[in-house]
């Protein structure tokens, strides 16, 4: 177990289809998140250690990439070479002033087969120049560039052999900006909502898993939530193959709806009724869940974990799951929460929690949601028993329960 409290934040990053590309990782070393040059080098290492060694990168990446933020120090140890080179990508911060030591080593790194890219670039100088020859991809912040700038810079990138990644994509416009002029990889906050999925609606099995969610929630009788998923054999299917996952922790097989409905239990189906929500959305070509399914899952996971450890009540570790897991609901379903909730008879503090982000579900809402973006840093002030060492056990244990859903689905 490290001595130095780190956390760990998971950001997508997504192909000009929409396909899921990479995760961004974020380590930190301090709540404040300040740069402790002195620290640097050991709070990476211990990192390092535990999501790399103890936990094991597939539980984190699953079989995609994994973009990892270096300071100068870090570049330039040999703990670089502790990383899986094959399934990293060596991210240079914008804070590394290059010069000869930094372009020799990225040529020496970059003989080695490692992936290297360049973060934050908002203009091409002298060194830049130098240095573009031994990276990968270039990330341009589109938050700090006018669209002259952007097309500008393009320009310049365009004849080199580097992928180009829109960082920080906000909206639609931005993105059909960077589409038109050849970029390869996109990340921003646009795309932890689908919107890459505009003009899809929602499908009928999604409908009707609402629905099924709110008769659950109201207890409608088992006969009628049976005919329900008789209508919707796709939704037997998809729910049969959930509840006879390793995820389920059932522990046994179960092999006709009205078996899954009984034997599960209310609340077990409610928990799946709430991942089908999502998993049944739009999917990549090979069946992967899409991103906004695993934040989804993730995010409830993680809420349910942080309850447990708050020594909230198992039911309300249910409904900090809930909550986590609906409150991206109106990305899914492109329409207004508030509308999307109504059928679904939920308690005034969940409802709450997830319209008004108040009460102890929103604000746990809140700093979930704070450590799903990585230029921001939790405020634990308000939370005594917790720690950045916690939300990180939490978040990776999350993130290791939504992968081994993912293979067994």
């Amino acid at each position: 177990m490290s001595q130095h409290p780190f956390y760990l934040a998971r950001q997508p990053i997504l192909d000009r289809n929409g396909k899921l590309y990479a995760y961004e990782l974020l380590f930190r070393a301090s709540q404040q998140n300040g740069a402790i040059i002195s620290d640097d080098v050991a709070a990476t290492s211990a990192v390092i250690h535990y999501a790399f060694s103890e936990l094991g990168v597939q539980h984190v990446l699953g079989r995609h990439k994994g973009f990892i933020n270096l300071s100068r120090e870090m570049l330039l140890s040999d703990l670089v070479t502790l990383l899986p080179k094959d399934q990293m990508v060596l991210e240079l911060l914008e804070t590394i002033e290059i010069d000869d030591a930094i372009i020799a080593r990225c040529q020496e790194l970059k003989k080695a087969d490692y992936t290297l890219a360049m973060d934050d670039v908002v203009s091409i100088g002298p060194r830049m120049k130098d240095i573009v020859p031994w990276i990968d991809i270039v990330k341009l912040d589109l938050l700090a560039m006018t669209d002259a700038d952007l097309q500008k810079v393009v320009k310049q990138l365009k004849p080199l052999p580097v992928q180009l990644l829109a960082e920080k994509v906000d909206n639609q416009a931005q993105f059909e900006l960077c589409q038109k002029l050849g970029f390869h990889l996109y990340q921003g906050y646009h795309f932890a909502k689908p919107t890459m999925l505009q003009g899809k609606r929602a499908n009928p099995s999604q409908v009707a898993l609402l629905n099924l969610l709110g008769m659950v929630l109201s207890d409608a009788e088992t006969e009628d939530i049976e005919q329900v998923f008789k209508r919707q054999p796709d939704l037997t299917l998809s729910l049969m193959r959930l509840v006879n996952s390793v995820g389920s922790g059932i522990g046994r097989r179960i092999e006709s709806m009205h078996q899954a409905i009984v034997v599960l239990g209310r609340q077990q189906l409610k928990r799946w009724l709430q991942i089908l929500i999502f998993s049944v959305s739009s999917t990549n070509d090979d069946q992967e869940p899409s991103p906004l399914m695993q934040l989804a899952s993730t995010r409830g996971k993680q809420m349910e974990l942080l309850a447990e450890q708050l020594r909230w009540s198992r039911n309300e570790q249910d409904q900090a799951f809930t909550v986590g897991m609906l409150s991206l609901l109106d990305a899914l379903f492109q329409q207004p929460l508030q509308a999307l909730l109504e059928p679904l008879n939920l308690s005034d503090a969940v409802t709450e929690a997830l319209l008004q982000r108040t009460g102890r579900y929103g604000q746990l809402l809140g700093l979930v949601e704070c450590s799903e973006q990585p230029e921001r840093t939790p405020d634990l002030s308000n939370w005594s028993e917790l720690t950045l060492d916690i939300l990180s056990h939490t978040q990776l244990a999350a993130l290791d329960w939504v992968m081994q859903l993912g293979k067994s689905s």
